[in-house]
């Protein structure tokens, strides 16, 4: 720009004189312009370096809702807690999820929407039987489908179970117990379901389980996720005060094995730790939300503390709209009873509740188990 000496107006070409006094015209830079474009340009370089910043703290899967084989459980809203606590002492079982039912008029008719930014990030891998390069390295191959354990006849052991466990147990794997008269009974909660009683009254089928439990003296393990302890925070209270275990069934209910090893971490971690500052309760039980294994899933929460249980029964109970009759649920499940059978069973399942007291005095009184439980 140019301007003139005498006027001191501007131009954009060099007159000889200025055509409005005749004063000289000099060459002179727009300095405020300059200025202007330089702080853009500083701030748009800022900006770049924090979002780049922000991008390599994040673990690349954000939560998904959950997904389930057998349906799709409720997924939390809560907010997560700090994952940084002390990690658990080594632990013995696991199982997968249930799916979500309708709600009852009591309830939310929709899931929760999922929080806006993800869980807390979680602890160092590399702490227990393997460093984070081990674990990185180990097979990810999974089943997309879930784990089904088979049908054996005349109470036989099914046999694909007892390969599973001897293939997988290194990695902390529990697909079915010891070859001897006792049985377990787990539970899957992924969210608590209300049904109603013959006059009308809505109960949480959860409880009714818990007053069997209670009149049989039998024990059972609890597999919770974040969503059921929100939503059934003293049902849960109720568990541990009644001695049964309560295990972990991860934060989101993901599918394990498809997820990177910080994000199985936080799954796992991000609930452990908040059971134990709610409750002062230590899980050591895992879960594997839908069934789905790989040697690096099973590794990765052996790495915690924890043992994966899986299960060497399980029936279609899931569906709260299509319950199964009492009779064919009864004997379904007493007909494929086994040494050391881990039943798999659903809290959402009214007919579970209905036939649970039947099914334990059967496995006592007339195929002589003792019902035990996983510690």
């Amino acid at each position: 720009m140019f301007h003139c000496t005498n006027c001191h107006r501007v131009f954009r070409k060099q007159p000889r004189k200025c055509p409005h006094c005749g004063g000289h015209c000099v060459y002179k830079e727009n300095h405020n312009v300059i200025l202007i474009i330089t702080v853009c340009v500083l701030a748009l370089i800022l900006a770049g370096l924090i979002f780049y910043s922000f991008q390599l703290n994040q673990d690349s899967d954000v939560p998904n809702p959950p997904a389930s084989s057998t349906g799709t459980p409720g997924s939390s809203s809560s907010s997560v807690p700090s994952s940084s606590a002390t990690l658990p002492t080594q632990p013995s079982s696991s199982v997968p999820a249930s799916s979500q039912p309708t709600a009852p008029s009591s309830q939310p008719t929709t899931p929760p929407t999922q929080p806006s930014t993800p869980p807390a990030t979680g602890p160092e891998v590399g702490i227990g039987l393997y460093t984070r390069e081990e674990l990185e390295a180990m097979d990810k191959t999974y089943n997309p489908n879930g784990f089904g354990a088979g049908r054996a006849p005349n109470h036989q052991r099914p046999s694909f179970v007892v390969s599973e466990q001897a293939k997988y147990e290194q990695y902390g794997g529990l697909f079915i117990g010891p070859d001897s008269d006792t049985v377990y009974l787990t539970f899957d909660c992924g969210y608590e379901y209300y049904a109603k009683d013959e006059n009308g009254k809505e109960y949480a089928v959860t409880a009714k389980i818990l007053d069997v439990l209670k009149e049989k003296n039998a024990k059972a393990v609890f597999f919770i996720t974040m969503d059921y302890v929100n939503m059934s925070p003293d049902i849960v209270q109720r568990m541990i005060d009644e001695g049964h275990v309560v295990g972990n069934h991860t934060v989101y209910h993901p599918v394990m094995p498809s997820k990177s090893i910080d994000r199985m971490q936080r799954e796992v971690m991000n609930l452990h730790n908040h059971i134990l500052e709610k409750y002062g309760y230590t899980m050591t039980l895992f879960r594997p939300p839908t069934g789905a294994y790989s040697i690096q899933s099973l590794a990765v929460v052996q790495n915690l503390g924890y043992k994966s249980v899986l299960w060497s029964f399980q029936y279609a109970d899931y569906f709260t709209d299509n319950q199964p009759s009492t009779s064919s649920a009864f004997k379904l499940i007493t007909d494929n009873s086994h040494n050391g059978c881990i039943f798999l069973l659903h809290a959402v399942s009214e007919t579970n509740a209905a036939v649970l007291g039947d099914v334990i005095d059967h496995l006592r009184n007339e195929q002589n188990y003792t019902i035990g439980i996983l510690s």
